[in-house]
């Protein structure tokens, strides 16, 4: 794929990145609002988790670390993990649409012999059929099953591994420049950041560098990988 070298696969980030993030948080203002105190504290593990770079059995781990912030077991915390995030969340995805052309560019990207695959740090199952994308991606896998959060490189080594491809030979595609663009660079992949018209058109500079490809709408992205 011209510059970019041989892309035999391009993997997907989901949330903000497949669907737009606006849409979905519209949807869970209530059950946020009703978990607050909860979401609260899930936002600050979770950035510990990355920072810490936490790596291992990730369910009993984040649960330690939530019963700690929460002063209660881990058995409590995961329950209230399981029934306020996992579960709590699934409901909301239904109705969710893909961003434009997102859904074209993956069909496309199949009939030209690519793989495709999901990784994410929320299980993919979560999300229900993904429009049909999961039905098309040889590979589909959260990294909280790997055992560390992006931007850790370990998820997106695992990842190559099961696809049997080099990470060279991997085009990752996120929407968040400090877990999707550093952490599958960091891998050895190519990567194509999902960000604002403003940003896609922007020069490369100091501050966001290492995105092999910048690009707002799909079209785009199709067109610079040669799949129209």
């Amino acid at each position: 794929m011209g510059e970019l070298g041989d892309i035999q696969a391009v993997a997907f980030d989901i949330d903000g990145t497949l669907y737009e993030t606006w849409k979905f948080n519209t949807r869970i203002v209530f059950h946020f609002l009703a978990h607050s105190h909860f979401f609260l504290h899930y936002g600050l593990v979770r950035s510990a988790l990355r920072k810490d770079k936490a790596e291992g059995d990730f369910p009993r781990i984040q649960a330690e670390y939530m019963a700690r912030r929460l002063r209660t077991t881990p058995e409590k915390a995961q329950e209230a993990l399981d029934k306020i995030v996992y579960q709590g969340l699934k409901k909301y995805f239904i109705k969710i649409t893909p961003c434009e052309n997102a859904v074209d560019c993956v069909m496309r990207l199949k009939e030209k012999g690519i793989k495709v695959a999901i990784l994410s740090d929320f299980p993919p199952e979560q999300k229900g059929e993904l429009w049909g994308i999961k039905n098309l991606a040889d590979l589909s896998m959260g990294t909280e099953e790997c055992g560390a959060l992006k931007p850790n490189p370990m998820a997106f080594g695992i990842m190559a591994k099961k696809l049997g491809i080099k990470p060279e030979n991997i085009l990752y595609v996120g929407n968040s420049y400090k877990y999707d663009v550093a952490g599958s660079k960091a891998a050895g992949m190519k990567s194509a950041w999902f960000t604002s018209k403003r940003n896609a058109k922007k020069k490369k500079d100091k501050n966001n560098e290492l995105a092999d490809i910048r690009f707002s709408n799909y079209a785009d992205l199709m067109q610079v990988l040669g799949l129209n």
